[in-house]
């Protein structure tokens, strides 16, 4: 499905198409190319084809049906999905009852007409940045199936990177939206702290979490994110006059491959960048945010830790045991260096408006290394 989100609603709306059709087609595809990519762990026919059928007959009675009407999109596993347990990546919430209502994220977008189609495939408790996962397998990239998606919101990224649906929702704490946008080569966004609804998702870091977007191209994240900032937006740029742009250095330029560095390079002078920019202290403040994911995530989860430690997947429990054996002194400090470095960058944002940076430093790795 390549065509875009408003487009494709406006044909639904124009009745030049019908939501059913787009949303049986779209249920197709995925149960044709699942079985190889791996992206969904729960694909939702009768919710999605009733919602579509709604639709179709709202328009048929003259009625509003939303600017997305009849756009098919899906969520990470950790959003709340009424009637659907909420896995997270996880063995352990299988036991979980069934979620009882759709996050606010969820509805929003329903609101607008959008259609929930199903869930996908994560890192175990959004604790890892490949979507290689114990219990429900790896989500291989679409761009190259050797290769990692990666994480801990792979299948949402990889859903979209293979076209299957042009939206999908994910999480971002360290990165769990901008580092598997970057491996599927799909536009990722990390809103603000607290700009969208974190109720009904299954947090992993508190302090940290974000609700965060997918969508294969700029125009749809704009047409999504604008349902969500509504009178927070400022007046829409009218091109980039005006707009300061820098390119980090030092650290943001250290250790990356050549086709990395070469790829922000022709960015920038394609914009006409020439200021750099250094951002003090970010090699601690990596270190500070993982003292904090671990630390936090340890916390909320030792009760499972103390009584099902072996249902863990692997990979993700160790990295909990290590949390919770981080001193309280060591957490207590990478929080106050976080309001430090938190001061440093609002005062750089007075100076400039985008930094350019690589989001990894790296093209997708091999999957299993």
């Amino acid at each position: 499905m390549t065509i875009s989100v408003s487009n494709l609603a406006r044909s639904i709306q124009n009745r030049q198409t019908r939501a059913l059709e787009v949303i049986s087609q779209t249920l197709a595809v995925i149960e044709a190319k699942n079985p190889h990519l791996n992206c969904f762990t729960d694909i939702l026919h009768p919710r999605a084809l009733a919602q579509a059928q709604k639709i179709d007959q709202a328009i048929a009675n003259g009625e509003s049906v939303g600017p997305l009407a009849g756009v098919p999109f899906a969520v990470k596993n950790l959003f709340d999905i009424k009637g659907i347990v909420t896995l997270a990546g996880s063995k352990i919430n299988r036991d979980h009852p069934a979620a009882g209502q759709d996050a606010i994220a969820i509805q929003t977008l329903q609101a607008a007409g959008a259609v929930l189609v199903g869930a996908t495939n994560m890192d175990e408790y959004a604790y890892g940045f490949v979507t290689e996962n114990a219990h429900y397998g790896a989500t291989a990239n679409p761009l190259d199936p050797s290769r990692v998606s990666g994480g801990s919101s792979g299948g949402s990224a990889a859903a979209v990177a293979a076209n299957l649906v042009p939206l999908a929702l994910g999480s971002d704490t360290n990165g769990s939206v901008r580092v598997p946008a970057a491996c599927c080569g799909v536009v990722g966004l990390k809103p603000t702290f607290g700009r969208v609804s974190r109720q009904g998702l299954f947090l992993f870091v508190s302090s940290l979490d974000h609700p965060g977007f997918f969508t294969a191209n700029v125009a749809d994240m704009t047409a999504i994110w604008s349902l969500f900032a509504k009178n927070n937006l400022k007046a829409p740029l009218n091109g980039l006059e005006g707009v300061k742009i820098a390119l980090a250095d030092d650290y943001f330029q250290q250790g990356a491959e050549p086709e990395v560095i070469e790829a922000v390079t022709a960015i920038a002078e394609r914009l006409g960048v020439s200021q750099k920019i250094t951002i003090p202290e970010t090699t601690r403040a990596r270190a500070a945010a993982y003292i904090i994911t671990a630390s936090e995530g340890a916390n909320w989860h030792l009760p499972r830790l103390q009584t099902r430690l072996e249902d863990f997947d692997s990979a993700t429990r160790d990295r909990f045991l290590a949390g919770a054996l981080i001193p309280s002194s060591w957490y207590l400090q990478a929080q106050r260096f976080r309001r430090w470095y938190r001061d440093r960058l609002r005062e750089i944002f007075t100076e400039v408006d985008i930094i350019l940076t690589p989001t990894i430093p790296c093209i997708a790795p091999p999957l299993g290394v």
